[in-house]
C-alpha cells in the first residue's frame, strides 16, 4: 500500500487548471481590453484614411508595395499561363547559341504557333532551306530539352521571300512572277 493516499488520488484523477482568480483575472481582462481597442483603433484609422484620399503606406510591408519589375513580369506570365511562349521567346533570342553561328546567318526563327507548337523558320535561300528542314528532328528534340518535352513539336521551314508583286499592264496572264523562281 501507498503510505500517502493523496498522491495516489491525484495520479488518477485529471488535474484541473484552476480559474483566474485576482491577479491573474486582471491580466486577462487587460489583455483583452487592449485587443478591443486595437481593433477599435484600427478602424478608426482606416475611416480616418480613407477621408483623406485611401489607404498610405507605412513602415511595414504590404500588398500595395510597389514589386521589383522582375517579379511583376514572372507573376503575370504565371497568371496569364505564358510560360510556354515566353520560353520560346528566349530560344528565338538564343537562336545562335542552339542552331550554331553558320545556320543562323541565314536562317532566322519568325514566330511560334503555341496551338500547333510549331516553330516557324525562315531561311535566306532555298538551299539552307532544304538543309534546314534536314536538321529539323535534331533541332526539335534540342529546343525540347531545352524547354521541356513537348514545347516544340515540329518546325515548318520556308524558303525566302519573293519580291513584291507587282500588278500592271505588262503582266502575262496566268503567270505567278517572280515567285516562280522563290517557291
Amino acid at each position: 500500500m501507498s503510505e500517502n493516499p493523496s498522491a495516489s488520488d491525484n495520479e488518477s484523477s485529471p488535474r484541473k487548471t484552476p480559474e483566474p482568480s485576482g491577479v491573474d483575472l486582471a491580466r486577462v481582462a487587460l489583455r483583452a481590453a487592449k485587443e478591443q481597442a486595437r481593433a477599435r483603433g484600427d478602424a478608426a484609422q482606416q475611416k480616418k484614411q480613407a477621408r483623406r484620399g485611401g489607404l498610405r503606406s507605412g513602415a511595414r510591408a504590404d500588398g500595395r508595395d510597389p514589386m521589383a519589375l522582375g517579379s511583376a513580369i514572372n507573376r503575370l506570365i504565371t497568371e496569364r499561363g505564358w510560360e510556354a511562349p515566353a520560353a520560346v521567346g528566349g530560344v528565338m533570342g538564343r537562336w545562335p547559341q542552339i542552331v550554331g553561328g553558320d545556320v543562323a546567318k541565314h536562317c532566322v526563327p519568325e514566330k511560334y504557333d503555341e496551338d500547333e507548337r510549331t516553330l516557324i523558320v525562315r531561311c535566306d535561300s532555298t538551299a539552307w532551306a532544304t538543309n534546314l528542314r534536314l536538321l529539323a528532328p535534331t533541332l526539335v528534340a534540342r529546343l525540347n530539352e531545352d524547354l521541356g518535352h513537348g514545347a516544340v513539336r515540329q518546325i515548318k521551314v520556308q524558303g525566302p521571300g519573293g519580291p513584291a508583286r507587282r500588278y500592271g499592264p505588262l503582266r502575262a496572264p496566268g503567270s505567278t512572277g517572280p515567285g516562280d523562281t522563290y517557291g
